[in-house]
């Protein structure tokens, strides 16, 4: 592709202190650097796309960018030998539209030190049905196994069970062995919980937080996507030794509690952060997502897929907490 060629990008920007997205026609010297032109065949929709594409969250910290925190296509140009033209890639995070453009485009100019070739048991589609939501699952997993969690252990709870963070880490735990209990707010999503791997179903509203520094050890780990009070409930209610992965702040940022869970039952809080992962770490990571971690129910997780051209019809219900499962965008 030269660099004159034009092509189709759904690019965010501000405007008099507001942000505008829109679908432009770019080439490739519009793009932000990178040594390895990807042809894009697959991206997604996260919560954090959303933020970005709205403004309701302030995502972007330079602009304008192309949207899209996923992509998954094809080399077609390279300045690193370690990926020659026709290699199936992928990327998740990395800066993909907070600090370089995304995935949201028929082109991206990626640097090779962000890519990841897919790895032998997942194509393009595959990859994005997973896309970051999964990542951040399989390394919460990655890391509390490295802790010492262990499906013998006790059960796993996972907050935020609908969402694309929360379902495949549900798929991928029980894929693993582990018991698994979903904590979530729709009681119409039980049957989906179930068939993806819950063998339990807790309803938000109806949990006892509790309010002492300890309360009964009912959990040998959890991976959380929600944060404060949820959080802080967690903290209270593990067992010895037992690992939680804080994923997200959907409920909010805060975490009221003490220590005396830290002390006393050697409760291990680990931090997630999906987008600065050291390389090696990404590699070994996607590499147990397409062997050990491979989740089963992929096809009912990411039962919706869309066009590139329907793309912006899809951000709002997202803001709205209406989505269940994951949304994979068809680029080419």
């Amino acid at each position: 592709m030269s660099s004159t060629d034009r092509f189709r990008a759904y690019r965010i920007d501000e405007q008099d202190g507001k942000v505008v997205a829109e679908f432009q026609e770019l080439s490739l010297d519009d793009l932000t650097d990178g040594n390895v032109v990807v042809k894009v065949s697959h991206s997604t929709i996260n919560y954090k796309d959303a933020l970005a594409a709205t403004g309701a969250g302030k995502i972007l910290r330079r602009y304008p960018l192309n949207g899209g925190i996923d992509l998954a296509g094809t080399v077609v140009s390279s300045e690193d030998a370690e990926f020659q033209p026709g290699t199936p890639v992928l990327v998740n995070g990395c800066g993909l539209s907070e600090t370089v453009d995304g995935g949201y485009s028929e082109y991206a100019r990626i640097d090779s030190r962000s890519l990841v070739p897919i790895p032998d048991g997942l194509d393009a589609a595959q990859a994005m049905q997973i896309g970051t939501a999964g990542y951040t699952a399989g390394l919460a997993i990655h890391r509390m196994e490295q802790n010492g969690q262990l499906p013998e252990s006790g059960p796993v709870v996972v907050t935020g069970a609908t969402g694309g963070v929360g379902s495949i880490a549900i798929d991928m735990l029980a894929g693993r062995g582990y018991e698994v209990v979903a904590v979530t707010g729709k009681i119409s999503e039980e049957r989906y919980l179930r068939n993806i791997g819950a063998s339990r179903i807790l309803l938000r509203d109806q949990i006892d937080l509790g309010k002492r520094p300890m309360e009964k050890a009912r959990w040998a780990g959890a991976i959380d996507n929600l944060g404060g009070d949820y959080l802080a409930w967690l903290t209270r209610t593990m067992d010895y030794g037992g690992n939680i992965a804080s994923i997200g702040l959907a409920a909010s940022p805060a975490l009221n509690t003490t220590v005396i869970p830290f002390i006393l039952r050697a409760v291990c809080l680990l931090g997630i952060n999906s987008v600065d992962t050291p390389r090696g770490l990404r590699l070994t990571v996607w590499s147990r997502i397409a062997g050990d971690l491979k989740p089963q129910h992929l096809d009912t997780i990411s039962e919706q897929s869309i066009d590139f051209a329907d793309l912006p019809e899809y951000f709002q219900a997202y803001l709205d907490g209406e989505v269940t499962g994951r949304t994979v965008v068809r680029i080419a």
